[in-house]
């Protein structure tokens, strides 16, 4: 089952770093008078355009502008012509009709997951740019959290005394404040949050396990052989603590890295969810679940399905993978008959 988790992470990882390849309206590649463009780059950098479309007055709307601004022109567009940010008009593409609203939003040939009740704008192109903010949001908030947390129970399991106490009453002090309660008071004196900030406050208030399972590692190694003979070679205490003690205690903190991922993902959502997130236009999976929260009673099912099924998939395959890890290496939990 973890490698099945693996193999899934895996594949949404593709999802994220390919997105603007699968679903957007900016071209992938394309040649415009005389000089060969990337468009979708601009999926990846947001405000971010080439200054001679903006001269041209493109207005994101490159098929029909292309050729008659060039006909010398020629473009490779993405697989779906969805956008995550904005609604797709009629006759935009090959004259086809435009996203539906309303009653009409559901899924369809043209829109795989629906549109937005209201907006029109497409799920499924929503869906696949969002993926790419889950896993951020699960990986660069869990990487503040593990070089917090790894440093600060290192520190305090190697030199103990009072620096030990000091760095072990912080880390009570922070797990008595519930987390969710600390991350929406920081969330409220931000003006406009982004979905960095989000990341950020994740990282710095979900370290707390991870200090505490380095530090237990620490207290336990640091009178090893090893380090005692590092000792007496001169080696000094930042080498000995990050040479030579830290990539022997790192098996089992990397299980609460990968459960620490699945938290984010699943906090991030929830703000959302609640309306903390980072303000639309925002293509996460949360988002589209608060969009759907107030059009559920009049039958946008699909604004709640499908963006929940892909968050409880995430969140389970991060815990498949932390308890496939936890087997690994817990030699009690690798060989149960002994």
């Amino acid at each position: 089952m973890a490698m099945l988790a693996l193999l899934y992470i895996g594949f949404l990882s593709l999802v994220a770093i390919f997105s603007p390849l699968i679903a957007g309206t900016k071209p992938i590649v394309c040649r415009y008078k005389g000089e060969v463009y990337f468009p979708c780059i601009e999926y990846y950098i947001r405000g971010w355009k080439y200054p001679i479309f903006l001269k041209d007055r493109f207005r994101n709307v490159f098929p029909k502008n292309l050729k008659k601004k060039d006909p010398d022109s020629w473009a490779i567009f993405p697989l779906v012509y969805q956008d995550p940010y904005r609604r797709v008009r009629k006759g935009e593409w090959e004259d086809r009709p435009g996203n539906q609203s309303g009653a009409e939003g559901r899924p369809s040939q043209l829109n795989l997951f629906g549109t937005y009740g209201t907006s029109g704008i497409d799920i499924f192109a929503s869906m696949v740019h969002g993926t790419r903010i889950a896993l951020l949001v699960g990986f660069v908030s869990t990487g503040i959290a593990a070089v917090i947390g790894i440093t600060v129970g290192a520190i305090a399991g190697y030199l103990g005394g009072w620096v030990d106490m000091l760095l072990s009453r912080l880390i009570e002090l922070v797990l008595c404040i519930p987390s969710l309660v600390l991350i929406l008071a920081l969330l409220v004196t931000i003006d406009r949050p982004s979905i960095w900030h989000m990341m950020a406050i994740l990282g710095l208030t979900g370290w707390t396990s991870m200090a505490r399972l380095t530090r237990a590692e620490f207290l336990k190694l640091r009178q090893s052989e090893f380090v005692i003979a590092a000792r007496s070679i001169g080696a000094g205490r930042l080498r000995i603590m990050f040479r030579h003690i830290l990539p022997n205690s790192l098996a089992p903190v990397m299980v609460p890295i990968a459960f620490g991922i699945a938290a984010a993902i699943l906090i991030e959502a929830g703000l959302s969810l609640l309306g903390f997130g980072a303000p639309p236009p925002n293509p996460s999976w949360g988002t589209i679940l608060n969009s759907g929260k107030t059009t559920i009673q009049a039958g946008y099912w699909w604004q709640i399905v499908f963006p929940g099924t892909a968050i409880f998939l995430t969140v389970l395959a991060y815990n498949l993978i932390g308890e496939g890890i936890q087997e690994a290496t817990d030699p009690r939990l690798a060989n149960p008959g002994n």
